[in-house]
């Protein structure tokens, strides 16, 4: 595990902008898999600058939605869908380069199989990105007895209920849709983003190196190439 800390979480947003942009030069239609929250939102805003800068970087890229609130409408305001739509794929002009979940599919399982089967065919994921739970959930893979390989429906903890994101849904989700942690390590690069005091508690665990499925994140330390970044506020003093 390679394992970066930061001033602050400009410095550390910064950091993972050139991370990313440095996948992008050697993998111009690299596939990103993308989480949602308040760790990454800094790091795709300045992606969204640079792409004004640089536009031809990002012309063959595409990206992957990481989960999303099962249950909401797609253009329900808490939705993975409409923070990704806000912050990347309209400033980046993707268009149909980009590809996810529908949050409030007819059939849950089915829509899982649907993305299940369209990463078979157009990955693997060369780059994810991640964030870390408070309970040490990686997307919607929450802790518990065993964990699920693939796409899959999730029930939500409690934490992540109490997600910032949540208060913005209109109407309270009703479970997740999330990739899971086969597909997560079997992603050709991993850089999980932790920043703010609040995860100073889970950032302490997961750097203990001890695997377990009560703490999803754990997993990380198997995979060969992960980048931990985070900012001085997320490092126990």
């Amino acid at each position: 595990m390679n394992h970066e800390i930061y001033a602050n979480y400009d410095t550390m947003s910064r950091a993972a902008m050139r991370y990313l942009t440095g996948c992008l030069r050697q993998q111009p239609d690299a596939l990103f898999c993308l989480a949602t929250g308040g760790s990454p939102t800094l790091t795709y805003d300045l992606l969204a600058q640079k792409h004004h800068r640089a536009p031809a970087l990002f012309r063959r890229l595409r990206i992957l939605k990481l989960d999303d609130w099962g249950g909401l409408a797609m253009k329900d305001p808490g939705t993975s869908e409409q923070y990704l739509q806000r912050h990347l794929i309209q400033p980046l002009k993707l268009g149909r380069r980009y590809f996810g979940f529908t949050s409030n599919p007819a059939n849950p399982s089915r829509e899982c199989a649907r993305i299940h089967s369209w990463l078979q065919a157009h990955g693997p994921i060369d780059v994810c990105v991640l964030g870390l739970g408070l309970n040490g959930h990686l997307a919607f893979n929450e802790p518990a007895p065993f964990l699920q390989a693939h796409a899959h429906v999730a029930r939500l903890s409690r934490a992540s209920m109490n997600h910032s994101m949540v208060k913005l849904a209109q109407t309270r989700p009703k479970y997740g849709l999330t990739l899971g942690m086969a597909d997560l390590l079997q992603a050709r690069r991993i850089l999980l983003l932790v920043s703010g005091k609040a995860k100073r508690g889970p950032l302490a665990q997961l750097l203990k190196g001890q695997i377990t499925s009560q703490f999803p994140a754990s997993y990380v330390w198997l995979h060969p190439d992960i980048t931990v970044m985070c900012d001085r506020d997320a490092m126990r003093q």
